[in-house]
């Protein structure tokens, strides 16, 4: 499975020489100094994204060009897996497995956000929006992550990040991602009033914004949501600390960043 293409928006070569006798060994020599080099030059692209780099370095133009064209390029089982394992993500280091669920159309952001957190992403752009949505192993809590592919540049990403840092953008109840519900499953009530916890996080070495939400699947209303960050601390006694719904949204968000950075790295990779 795919995703669709986007709606459409408003030198030649020398030609070879031959070559005789001795100077073919100096040529295979520097044909050999060659590929060792594009070999060092794609190590460093791809390990710039493996190890979370923020920078944008000339090593990491490459993926985060490429990870921006990873939406219409890759399955939807690559960015979203059937199955999150989230080793040691739950409160006290449990384990976490997720199931999605749901994944929806991939569309654009007209009415994918609440308007304040429209208005906050318009800097950066909206080039497609993917989301699912999953449950946890004891049918109790839902989650819908998402992917935002912008049209932004690394400064224009940059620039938001530290907005959303210096405003705490990331923390406003008035700025929650939407989430994604699904009729006949267990996130069909799944909706604005029902959202617990969430968390956002604009990357700065690829043109996209990760977030999450979650609640709890039989639908209840929550009337003091609270940011994962918040959740997650030890001493945290609100309705979505107690429940873990921090630790959902922050943990399977982080575990489908993982994803697209070790998506990109083939991405990256040309033919020999």
């Amino acid at each position: 499975m795919s995703f669709a293409e986007p709606e459409t928006y408003g030198d030649a070569p020398a030609p070879a020489r031959p070559f005789f006798g001795r100077p073919r060994t100096r040529t295979a020599a520097a044909a050999a100094c060659v590929v060792l080099g594009l070999g060092l030059i794609g190590g460093a692209v791809t390990g710039s994204w493996l190890t979370g780099d923020d920078t944008d370095a000339p090593g990491s133009r490459g993926a985060f060009a490429a990870a921006g064209e990873l939406w219409h390029s890759v399955p939807v089982d690559q960015l979203f897996p059937p199955t999150v394992r989230g080793d040691g993500a739950g409160p006290g280091g449990s384990d976490r497995v997720w199931t999605r669920i749901a994944v929806a159309p991939d569309t654009g952001c007209a009415n994918a956000f609440d308007p304040l957190l429209r208005k906050a992403l318009a800097p950066v752009g909206c080039l497609r929006l993917l989301r699912a949505t999953y449950v946890d192993a004891t049918l109790s809590h839902v989650t819908t992550v998402g992917l935002l592919f912008t049209k932004a540049d690394a400064a224009a990403m940059t620039a938001l990040k530290a907005r959303f840092g210096q405003e705490g953008l990331d923390r406003r109840t008035d700025l929650m991602p939407r989430t994604y519900p699904a009729k006949g499953t267990p996130a069909e009530d799944f909706g604005a009033a029902q959202r617990a916890s969430w968390t956002e996080s604009v990357l700065t070495d690829a043109p996209v914004v990760v977030f999450a939400v979650s609640g709890f699947a039989d639908g209840r209303t929550v009337t003091a949501p609270q940011p994962a960050a918040d959740a997650m601390k030890p001493e945290a006694t609100t309705a979505p600390a107690q429940a873990g719904l921090g630790h959902e949204a922050q943990g399977l968000a982080d575990r489908v960043e993982r994803s697209l950075r070790k998506t990109v790295t083939p991405a990256t990779e040309k033919p020999s």
